[in-house]
This record gives structure tokens, sequence and C-alpha cells, in this order.
């Protein structure tokens, strides 16, 4: 076991090196520069599209307004606050700059992503709208690059039962199990998962986004809620959190209390790995829920699709990682979603470690199933739609498993982290190769607009 722990370790750290980070935030930054900037100043009309689309207007199984609250529910998970957590604990302040940085440039590569995945989407034997990186890698490309589509199936399907599943399963299980409080048996918190899980996925991707499109708003708001409680109480101390942030990402960050001090490649290296871990910019899940909205225009959704990323990581991962700075908890040695847990403990004695593990519960749960789109769509692509009800089956079983499985959790999440970085690779050179037709819609579609 050990020696299979190194060497996906010694694989994570090639996969995540600096070849990667490059990837990611120099695809993003080729596709925004490319657009134009439309992202960030189309930016209101996405939050005017996602209301308009509470209704479909056109082919789909459900409306553009649930397939970005699948793709959030996906998204909005551990990486929130375990994530964030744990990138501040190795990489220090500094490492929430490059959060933004990553979801700033990762709108592009979002919308990128939609756009392709309706533009290139397909109907399945069982009338289902589907597609994804293989599907506009299929569709899209040329036969010769078939193979990477296959690659990300591949890579797609096993990531889902770490990223999307056992991770989530396993942290709520310890958080439930932490808190004094609440002290549930991490069994009885996986079982009880499992059947809340097998009962949605029952009706498919159009239940989990009837079921996304009322809990993700829900929790999110309620999350913000009590983060703004926490900023309000430490206000004073907002201006210099954010000069530290800023800082701490350029200069290597000094040891403080029981923080040990990092690099500045740390600190960039973990920022963006977390970020990329919470928003999926790039990773090629997002698309995969975006392409059974009922859009008729592929630009229209992505311009939904974009706002996945600013309300993931600029808007609720700032609310944590300014938590955790603003109350001094980084300095305190703790880390993963205990050290959230501290910050918001700190500022609301009494209520705030409730707060995180309820939130981290019901975030962990969506993303069990907004997960379960993906690995389900990526192992149809592989062997068809007869897969689909081994694969929920297999997907169910793994919940309680995870949840007890307490000694394999640093594995499991090195194995999640090293399948998001093979899974991005062949979807970020998709979206490079297909950038022409994305930047040809979005200029047809705006042009015509403003008629």
């Amino acid at each position: 076991m050990d020696n299979v722990t190194k060497l996906i370790d010694w694989v994570n750290g090639i996969v995540w090196g600096p070849l990667m980070l490059v990837l990611i935030l120099g695809t993003g930054l080729f596709l925004m520069i490319g657009l134009k900037l439309m992202p960030l100043a189309r930016l209101n009309y996405g939050f005017r599209m996602l209301w308009r689309g509470r209704e479909g207007q056109g082919e789909g199984e459900i409306s553009p307004f649930n397939a970005l609250m699948t793709s959030l529910s996906a998204t909005i998970g551990t990486g929130n606050i375990a994530g964030v957590a744990t990138a501040i604990a190795i990489g220090g302040p500094g490492a929430i700059f490059w959060m933004w940085c990553t979801a700033l440039v990762g709108m592009a590569t979002k919308y990128a992503e939609a756009v392709l995945a309706v533009r290139y989407r397909e109907v399945d034997e069982n009338g289902n709208h589907v597609g994804g990186p293989m599907y506009y890698i299929k569709n899209g490309l040329d036969a010769k690059w078939a193979w990477l589509g296959t690659l990300f199936a591949i890579f797609g399907a096993l990531a889902g039962f770490g990223i999307g599943n056992t991770v989530q399963a396993n942290s709520v299980a310890n958080a439930l199990s932490a808190n004094d409080g609440l002290q549930i048996a991490p069994w009885v918190t996986g079982l009880v998962m499992a059947v809340l899980a097998a009962l949605v996925l029952i009706g498919g991707i159009r239940r989990i986004a009837e079921v996304a499109g009322k809990l993700v708003p829900f929790m999110a708001v309620a999350y913000l809620l009590s983060g703004f409680v926490v900023l309000a109480l430490y206000a004073g101390d907002i201006p210099n959190a954010l000069v530290l942030i800023v800082s701490e990402a350029f200069t290597p960050t000094a040891a403080t209390g029981g923080f040990a001090g990092a690099a500045v490649w740390l600190t960039i290296q973990f920022g963006v790995a977390r970020g990329i871990f919470s928003n999926e910019a790039g990773l090629g899940s997002a698309p995969i829920a975006h392409a059974a909205a009922a859009t008729d225009n592929p630009v229209r959704q992505g311009t939904v699709a974009m706002l996945g990323t600013f309300i993931d990581t600029l808007i609720v991962c700032s609310i944590t990682g300014l938590a955790i700075v603003v109350t001094g908890a980084w300095t305190s040695g703790e880390t993963s979603s205990a050290l959230s847990s501290l910050a918001f403990e700190t500022a609301l004695p009494g209520i705030g470690s409730y707060v995180v593990s309820l939130g981290l519960a019901v975030f962990a749960f969506t993303t069990i199933l907004g997960w379960s789109v993906y690995g389900e769509r990526c192992v149809e692509y592989l062997f068809g739609v007869r897969s689909i009800t081994p694969f929920r089956v297999a997907w169910i079983v793994m919940i309680p498993l995870g949840a007890v499985a307490q000694e394999f959790l640093s594995f499991v999440w090195l194995v999640a982290d090293t399948l998001n970085a093979l899974m991005a690779i062949p979807n970020l050179i998709a979206l490079l190769l297909l950038s022409p037709v994305v930047f040809k819609l979005t200029r047809d579609y705006f042009a015509s607009s403003a008629k």
C-alpha cells in the first residue's frame, strides 16, 4: 500500500506540476482574451439569462436554471469548506488570491465548456440529451482525436467515485461524528445518505435537477448569511486580511502560531489546485450537466454556466477563506473542515461549529447527487445505456463504504486529486482546438442580439 501511495504521489506531483498550472490558467486566459473579456463584461447578462432560464426554452430534459443548480450541486461541496481550509493551512492566506485568479479566468473556461457541450450534444437511446467533453471531442474534432474523449470518460468515471462520492461521504461522517453536540456514528451517516441518494437517483437527471434546484439555493444562502455574520463581527479586520492575502500571494509565507510557513510555489500550487477542486473549471465535469439544458442556443447556456465559477469560488469560497483569516484561525495548526469549523466557532460560539457541520453535510450530499450524473454519463459513453443501472447500484454502495473508511481518506484524496488533473488534460486540449468555434458562436450571437 505504501508503494502504491508513493507512486500516485509521484504522479500527482507531475500532473499538478508547473505545466498543468500553466495549462489551466493559460487556457482560461487565452479564452478570456479571445472572448474579449465577455464573461466579465456580460456578468449581468448571465444573471438575467439565469432568471429567464427557470423555464426551458428549447430541447432538453431540464431547465437552464436547474442545469446550473445541478452543476453547482456538484461543485459546492467539501472544496468550499475543507478544500479552502486545506489550501490556507498549507499555502497560507496567499492561496486565496490564487484561487481568485483561477476563478476569474475559469469563468471563460466554464463558458466555453458549456457552449461546446450544447453545440455538440447528442440524443441517446433513452431520448435524453447527452454531452460533455467526450462528445465535443467526438463530434467537433477529427476522428484522430477520438481517443481523448475515451480517456476523459475513463478518468471521469473513476474520479467520480473519489471526488464525488467517497470523499464527500467521509467528510460528512467525520464532521457529524466530531461535532460534540451531534456525535453521529459514521456508519449511520453513510447509511442515511445512501438511502436518500438512492431515492433521488431512481428518477435520473430530472429528479436530481429538481432536488438540486431546491436544495442548492437554500443551502448556499443559509451558509452565506452565516458567513456574512462572521465577517460583520470582524469587519474592522477585513482590510488587513485582504492586504495579507495579496501580499502573501507573492512572498514566502512566514511561520506564525501553528502555521509552519510556506514557499510561494506551494501557495500558488495549493491555491490553484484547490480552486480547481472547488469550481471544477477546466475539468470538463460541469458541461455534462449543461448539455441536458432545455435551451435553443449554446451561447445563452454558456452565459448561465459561467456563473457557476463566480458563485462557487468568488462568493462561497471567499466567505470561508476570509472567515478563516479574519478570525486568526489559520495560525491554529488545524486543517481541513476542522479549521473552517474553528473559524466559525470563534466568531459564533456554540453555533459556528453546527453551521459548518450541517453546511458540509448538505453541500456534500448534493455533490454526491451532482457527480452521479457526471459518472453516469461517462459510463454510458463507454458502455452504452445498459450500464446506467449497474453504475447507480455501485454508486449507492460506495457511499456508506466511504463514510466509514477513515484510514483510507488521505489515499482517496490523493487519487481524486490526481484523477482531476488527468480529466482536465484532454478537456483543455479540446477547448484550445475548438476555441475558434466558441469565438465565432459568441460573436454571431451578440452581434445578432445587438440589432
